[in-house]
């Protein structure tokens, strides 16, 4: 767990209150001690904090105690959110449904507008699990996303947001993950911040920065992801989300390959048609496509009948059953 120090509050602050408009319900995650919980409040913000570490919950409930109602405190991990298992769940493992009943914040429908903030520090353990995961909520509209264009704005390493942005062609950072969090969000990058800005709860005090080989990686980025309102409009839909998911995720397994060697595989014998008919080049390399290639791909094969045929969906079910 990172905490940032106090001087970054009011950074945090600004950022968080930018853009017009009405602010919604604020959700922090893992807020430790309270120092931007706090400054937060002190901005007129309503908080929701979510902690899952015993020790700082008497402080954080004390804070609470003493607010006419501008802050709640919540036994709960966020990164424990709505757990693949079956039973009861066992704090502070925590199911988005009751999650959002406490809240008091209800269901709307997803061109509406952003029912419900959240700001967090992302753990660099599983760090790229955890975006994944998200990103699965949202295409199929599960957990958090069941309530609609719920807002993310989250620290999270720099290598990451690297990735999120990364361009056509940029070998080490366009990959699958990039695709479909460009696709599903508007990503705006709000601040930048040096690992050593924030404190660290760990035994021996060090910073355990993770290093990447190839792409920056000496920052904490606060990253607003938000649900784009036309992510459904067209040919993809909640329902075949996750076919959508594996077919970039099985493109740009190999990214050097050309997407007309892709349609081959799948049994296309109208490959070459349908990437004139798609403006797309017949030698075209896989990480040479826009996101929005792949988009405008999926919305082609979902009418073809043939493509309904082929052995792809069977790979689909078993990676989906794989998942769960």
């Amino acid at each position: 767990r990172y905490i940032a120090c106090p001087r970054l509050a009011r950074t945090v602050q600004q950022c968080l209150q930018r853009g017009a408009g009405r602010q919604p319900l604020l959700l922090e995650f893992a807020p430790g001690p309270g120092i931007l919980t706090q400054t937060l409040l002190n901005a007129g913000i309503r908080v929701v904090a979510l902690e899952s570490n015993l020790d700082y919950l008497p402080n954080l409930q004390s804070l609470e105690n003493s607010l006419d109602g501008q802050l709640k405190v919540i036994y709960g991990d966020f990164c424990r959110l709505d757990p693949l298992v079956s039973g009861t769940l066992k704090p502070p493992a925590v199911c988005s449904d009751k999650l959002f009943e406490t809240m008091g914040v209800a269901a709307v429908p997803w061109r509406a507008d952003v029912p419900l903030r959240i700001f967090g520090i992302m753990p660099h353990t599983l760090e790229r699990n955890r975006l994944w995961r998200l990103l699965f909520g949202l295409y199929e509209c599960n957990s958090i996303y069941k309530y609609g264009r719920v807002e993310l704005n989250l620290f999270i390493s720099e290598k990451e947001y690297m990735v999120l942005k990364a361009k056509p062609g940029e070998a080490w950072a366009y990959q699958a993950l990039t695709v479909l969090a460009q696709i599903g969000c508007e990503i705006e990058l709000l601040h930048m911040e040096p690992w050593s800005s924030f404190a660290t709860n760990l035994k021996n005090g060090s910073l355990a920065v993770p290093k990447h080989k190839c792409l920056p990686n000496d920052h904490l980025c606060l990253v607003r992801l938000t649900p784009q309102k036309n992510l459904f409009t067209g040919g993809l839909k909640p329902s075949n989300a996750t076919t959508f998911i594996f077919m970039v995720k099985q493109c740009l397994a190999k990214p050097t390959s050309r997407l007309s060697d892709r349609l081959n595989s799948w049994s296309l014998d109208n490959g070459g048609e349908l990437l004139k008919a798609l403006e797309i080049p017949e030698n075209a390399a896989m990480r040479d496509l826009y996101p929005e290639d792949f988009r405008r791909l999926f919305e082609a094969l979902q009418n073809s009948s043939m493509f309904t045929e082929t052995w792809f969906y069977d790979e689909v079910s078993e990676s989906v059953r794989t998942l769960n």
